[in-house]
């Protein structure tokens, strides 16, 4: 049987370097070593952890902080209710190729993190580089859009973040929320994953529901240099308990495809892809990724209720400007929005 690989706390990877000595916080390790779904004695998780069977119990009870459930049967151990695949820097950076290595500063992997954007944000203001990305199994205090929580259940979707420099300022970042959509529509396209579109301005959805939403954090001069965070958090096997706090409709890829994506696989791919993004945006702006955009966009041509911070405007959606703006015929025109505190209805 092959042997759990432990989980860390605050496990901190950079990407092509021999790994780093790892300070290992208890239950982490035991949710690594549990992660294989087998059960597993009292006495061997013990021995593997350097406790007694007892204190390995009083440990396991702390584990539903994380949401997790863990069996016991007498005679056979512990084990939990579902098995888990936990995030590894090897299977990360195999499925980031070369292309996604070369462009990546540093790869972080934590088991809890308040929000992943939140903790490249206080990277960025300490002066880490552009291509810094971070990971959680679990966010205490994931964030979407209009102050919206992003639910985060351990271990059972894609929360990343990645830190990138530009040289102009905040003006020159329209449309970054569209091409990092059409970047991670790519990473799934890669895993084989179709029917996928785009939602203005941050959206990928899959038959009306959402699948993964992205989050940009800016800061920096108004004429430059600036920073943003990207945020993208995908479902991929959301927990039906954690799923119903969740207030629009929504789908993860469990669903979608009937099996199990890897959640390496996926968040190798995702990296790469906005990389290569990030990097092509910051030469050609939106442009290079209009066409895209358009090709997936599920608005164009219906009506919608487009929701301002003090009013709604409703029309038919004509797609979106060589910005990134979305273009809304209403009576008497035209009207063009930048994207900000806004949110877009489909009408039924």
């Amino acid at each position: 049987m092959r042997a759990a690989v432990p989980v860390t706390l605050r496990e901190t990877m950079i990407v092509g370097s021999p790994p780093a000595r790892r300070t290992v916080s208890l239950p982490y390790r035991l949710i690594g070593l549990l992660a294989d779904g087998r059960f597993h004695s009292g006495e061997a998780l013990g021995a593997a952890v350097g406790m007694s069977r007892a204190g390995v119990w009083k440990s396991l009870r702390r584990l539903d902080e994380f949401g997790l459930v863990v069996c016991a049967v007498r005679g056979r151990g512990y084990r939990l209710a579902e098995p888990l695949e936990l995030l590894r820097e090897e299977e990360i950076r195999a499925a980031l190729g070369p292309e996604g290595v070369a462009r990546l500063a540093r790869l972080e992997i934590h088991p809890v993190l308040d929000s992943t954007n939140r903790h490249l944000q206080d990277r960025a203001r300490a002066g880490a580089p552009s291509g810094c990305a971070c990971l959680a199994e679990m966010q205490r205090h994931g964030r979407g859009r209009h102050g919206r929580d992003w639910v985060s259940p351990f271990a059972a979707n894609i929360y990343l973040s990645l830190l990138w420099r530009f040289a102009g300022g905040p003006a020159a970042l329209k449309g970054l929320s569209l091409a990092a959509g059409v970047a991670g529509a790519a990473a799934l396209a890669d895993l084989g994953i179709t029917g996928m579109g785009l939602k203005w301005p941050n959206d990928l959805v899959w038959n009306g529901r959402k699948l993964a939403g992205i989050l940009i954090d800016l800061a920096g001069e108004s004429a430059g240099p600036c920073y943003v965070v990207v945020g993208m958090g995908v479902n991929v096997a959301m927990p039906a308990a954690a799923g119903t706090a969740i207030d629009q409709p929504w789908v993860d890829l469990a669903t979608m495809t009937g099996s199990r994506i890897s959640r390496n696989r996926l968040a190798g791919h995702l990296l790469r892809h906005l990389v290569l993004a990030l990097e092509r945006f910051a030469a050609g702006g939106f442009a290079p990724f209009a066409s895209q955009w358009r090709r997936l966009d599920v608005t164009a041509g219906r009506r919608v209720d487009l929701q301002l911070p003090d009013r709604t405007v409703s029309g038919v959606a004509e797609g979106v400007d060589s910005e990134g703006a979305l273009l809304l015929r209403v009576e008497g025109g035209r009207r063009r929005f930048a994207a900000g505190e806004l949110h877009l209805r489909v009408r039924a």
